[in-house]
This record gives C-alpha cells, sequence and structure tokens, in this order.
C-alpha cells in the first residue's frame, strides 16, 4: 500500500526537524542518514525518497534551523512585548543559549562548519544572515544603523560560539556577560 503525499510531506518534514537539531548539535559532518532516519522511525532506503542525497538534506535541515531561529527570535520578543537590544542580549548571550546548542541559533552554531562548506550551504547562511541584520537593525529603530546592527549581530554569534569553547565555566560566562555589558551601553546610546 502507497503512502499519501501527506504523509510523505509529514514524514518529510519530520526529518528536517530531527537533521537541524542534530545540525545544530553535531555540526554539518556529525548527521548521520542511519541515525537520523532512525529517530525518526524510518527506513534507511526511505530516505531516497525525500532527498536526492545528504547534501540535499543537510541544505534544506540548514535552511530550515535558520528560518526556525529567526521566526523564534521574532517570536520570542513580541510574546514578551517590543523587542529592544536588552530582550536580544539577554536572549542571545544568556546561558540557556550557550548551554543548548541544538535548539539555539543555527549561526553560532553552524557559521564555522559553513564557511568551510559547499556555496549552497554558504549561499543559504548569507541569506538568512542578510535577513538576521535587518532584524538588529529594525530593534535598533535607526535607518542608517546597518553598520551598528552587523556589528552587534557579529559580536553575538561571536560571544556566544568562544563562549562554547571554553573549558573554565567562569571564563565562558565573563564573556557573555562583557558582550550583553557592552551590548546594553550601545542601546544606551542610541536612545
Amino acid at each position: 500500500m502507497g503512502h499519501s503525499q501527506a504523509d510523505k510531506a509529514r514524514n518529510r518534514e519530520r526529518i528536517l526537524e530531527v537533521a537541524a537539531t542534530q545540525l545544530r548539535e553535531l555540526g554539518l559532518d556529525g548527521v548521520s542518514i542511519s541515525d537520523l532516519m532512525k529517530a525518526v522511525d524510518l527506513t534507511h532506503g526511505g530516505f531516497y525518497g525525500h532527498f536526492a542525497s545528504r547534501d540535499d538534506l543537510v541544505a534544506a535541515a540548514l535552511d530550515k534551523a535558520l528560518t526556525d531561529g529567526e521566526a523564534s527570535a521574532i517570536k520570542s520578543g513580541s510574546a514578551k512585548g517590543k523587542r529592544t537590544l536588552k530582550s536580544v542580549a539577554n536572549s542571545y548571550l544568556s546561558k540557556l543559549h550557550r548551554d543548548n546548542p541544538d535548539s539555539g541559533c543555527a549561526l553560532s552554531a553552524l557559521s564555522g562548519d559553513v564557511a568551510r562548506s559547499n556555496n549552497q550551504n554558504r549561499e543559504i547562511m548569507s541569506k538568512h544572515l542578510a535577513r538576521y541584520f535587518d532584524n538588529i537593525q529594525e530593534v535598533i529603530g535607526d535607518n542608517d544603523s546597518k553598520e551598528l546592527a552587523i556589528s552587534l549581530m557579529c559580536m553575538m554569534v561571536g560571544a556566544v560560539t568562544l563562549s562554547r569553547v571554553m573549558t573554565d565555566p567562569n571564563r565562558s560566562d565573563e564573556i557573555l556577560q562583557a558582550a550583553r555589558k557592552f551590548m546594553l551601553q550601545l542601546g544606551d546610546e542610541k536612545q
């Protein structure tokens, strides 16, 4: 008995959801088709009914991880009121975000991998990165703040990335606190 198109679409979405989580947690090279298909309770052979190759899966999962991260950031801000630099800094530069790369921002989890990846993955991240810059510029509320938005995004991604590298928890916390403090100072200057 064949599967309906709706079932196939749901299965593809489940595969992408788990793959996006695994990408953020394990990196681009860490996703195994066999392990992924086991995690979604489908056969390894069934993978090729959804994707032509592992590269196609990684590209689609990367796009999903970045799209979901952007939507989550915007949603969390709107649920608590207007997004401000303070709310962005407190959320992004937090221990919770640092300690949970599998559910956090794909930029901070995967930028290094994507920089060494193929052009398709770099194009996907570049497209999203441009939107992230625009989102931060919108939060700042100044049409002339493109450079500041780019700088803040670079600082946040870098701070989370470096805080994950540190083996000393106090130094890791110090990185997040320093970036948050500087970002909030800039926010005060913009007001």
